[in-house]
């Protein structure tokens, strides 16, 4: 079954320097599961290839049924640095939320 990570959760961004950081909150507590299963490092780095290029890091939030990604090398140098157009990162949470996840539950929004 394909789900958009969109009708799970919500997310914010911002940066750190050259690393973006995004959050990814579950919009109820039976979907975080779900979003820390499927949610993984590698389907975030395959999903931001060619805009992160250093590592991706996870850390798992349980008590705020949240994920928060590490995305290093993502924005050009950074906000003083940067000449891209989001040298903050702060399109990245929508960007993350158009992710498709192919889960093997059968489940109900």
């Amino acid at each position: 079954m394909r789900i958009r990570l969109i009708d799970l959760a919500h997310a914010r961004s911002g940066d750190k320097g050259d690393t973006a950081n995004v959050g990814v909150i579950a919009r109820k507590p039976q979907y975080y599961p779900i979003i820390v299963k499927y949610l993984t490092i590698d389907r975030v780095a395959s999903h931001f290839a060619g805009i992160t290029l250093g590592a991706v890091e996870r850390f798992e939030l349980p008590n705020l049924l949240a994920l928060n990604f590490l995305l290093h090398e993502s924005l050009g140098g950074g906000g003083t640095k940067s000449l891209k157009l989001d040298a903050q990162g702060k399109t990245l949470s929508s960007a993350m939320l158009r992710m498709e996840l192919e889960i093997e539950e059968q489940f109900k929004l």
